[in-house]
């Protein structure tokens, strides 16, 4: 049964980690959300340690940037793990090759340029024209604002045709950047599983990304943290709460984001009937549900 609860604070005594989400929870893509700013820097105050895991397919060091440049005090987290990175490891183990085709936008390039310190390079890649291609890499649409996942049916008909192997960099469907919903590779890469390519996932919901986060979180104390004590906090049920059930995990479903259609909330926390359907529909069952981080 999961609980509904109105603050971080009911549940935290539990926990020693959180690994949480940045959109949707911690920020909209605009403005971070000063409640779950607060409940994090409290979090930290009585001892624990948060790691900031995202499924954005840039670097870290990227990340860290633009949520300096939103406003997002540094004293909320202690470590940011994003897909990018985990698929950066997969990428220079040449997992598609040495020669991959890149779908994404141009603020994307710095995932092959830029690499955190526990990222070892193992291959030289070289970004090629499709024609020329042992892979693909994807971090998302080229233009979100204005791009569908259907206006790429060509070059993924291509890219299928050559049976290229995909890099998917965020496995998200769809973000809210804030009132807006746009796409993201995840999309890109269901178009192309549907069409018969291959893709490969690295962000939440999939391992790789989990295991990078135990292992950045072990660098700071030289002991891996224990996974009872260690809570997943997120919008997305298919990203946040199925990746954190899978890892054996608990999970804090914030609902108000991109669940928010489909669960009204009543003062301020969902309602426990529409959260019950939508849950059963999605064939989860969260340890927690609250209707926004705080």
């Amino acid at each position: 049964m999961t609980e509904i609860i109105a603050s971080l604070g009911d549940i935290a005594r539990r926990y020693d980690v959180l690994l949480c989400d940045l959109w949707g929870c911690l920020h909209d893509g605009i403005h971070p959300f000063p409640d779950a700013v607060a409940a994090l820097q409290a979090f930290r105050t009585a001892g624990g340690r948060v790691v900031l895991l995202t499924n954005a397919p840039r670097p870290e060091a990227a990340v860290r940037a633009h949520l300096n440049a939103m406003g997002v005090p540094t004293d909320c987290y202690d470590v940011i793990v994003s897909s990018g990175d985990a698929a950066q490891e997969a990428m220079l183990a040449g997992l598609v090759g040495d020669k991959v085709f890149h779908i994404g936008a141009k603020a994307d390039e710095n995932f092959f340029t830029t690499f955190s310190d526990d990222i070892v390079q193992r291959k030289e890649i070289a970004r090629v024209p499709l024609d020329q291609a042992e892979g693909v890499i994807c971090t998302g649409l080229a233009d979100d604002r204005v791009e569908t996942p259907d206006m790429y049916r060509e070059v993924l008909l291509g890219a299928k045709a050559r049976g290229l192997k995909m890099i998917c960099a965020n496995p998200d469907i769809m973000v809210d950047k804030g009132e807006n919903r746009l796409y993201c590779a995840g999309a890109l890469a269901a178009l192309y599983e549907e069409m018969g390519g291959e893709a490969l996932y690295f962000g939440k919901p999939h391992a790789p990304v989990y295991e990078l986060a135990r292992r950045r979180l072990a660098a700071m104390d030289g002991k891996l943290p224990v996974d009872e004590r260690m809570l997943c906090i997120g919008d997305g049920i298919a990203t946040d709460v199925q990746g954190g059930m899978a890892e054996g995990l608990d999970t804090l479903f914030i609902t108000g984001g991109l669940a928010g259609p489909d669960i009204p909330l009543e003062n301020g926390m969902p309602d426990a009937a529409a959260l019950r359907a939508y849950l059963a529909r999605h064939q989860q069952s969260p340890t927690a549900a609250i209707g926004f981080l705080r």
